[in-house]
């Protein structure tokens, strides 16, 4: 899993959590927003991009990437949480897709297809009203 040094991390905010847990979730700030500077990770240009569609609506304008962790109920474990989605996040991004190799359909594909055009077009027609000539 890759490691997130300590300068690509911009800010570290806890937050009051949302949902169950009673008085302890109005009183406790134990969600974790973390704000990552995507550009001092050094990612190589594909895995920017990569990081981008994966990201989303988490990847600000800035090239920052914001990750909130609230699913537990301690801070540590929330924080622990949202850096370890990060670096799945990252080592995602890394995985290169493989490249797509263009074909054509051959001749006999594209006859065969053209044929049974010709027979729906034919059953088709046979649906039309029904003419007494």
């Amino acid at each position: 899993m890759a490691e997130i040094p300590d300068e690509a991390i911009v800010e570290e905010k806890f937050l009051a959590a949302s949902g169950p847990g009673g008085q302890n979730v109005n009183k406790v700030a134990t969600a974790v927003q973390l704000r990552i500077n995507v550009f001092a990770l050094g990612l190589p240009p594909y895995a920017y991009q990569q990081l981008k569609t994966l990201a989303g609506s988490k990847m600000t304008g800035t090239g920052e990437l914001v990750i909130t962790a609230r699913k537990f109920r301690t801070q540590e474990a929330n924080r622990a949480d949202a850096r370890e989605r990060v670096a799945e996040l990252i080592d995602k991004a890394h995985e290169r897709q493989a490249r797509r190799v263009k074909t054509k359909p051959s001749k006999a594909a594209k006859a065969r297809r053209v044929d049974a055009k010709k027979g729906r077009s034919e059953v088709k027609a046979g649906r039309g009203r029904v003419r007494l000539d």
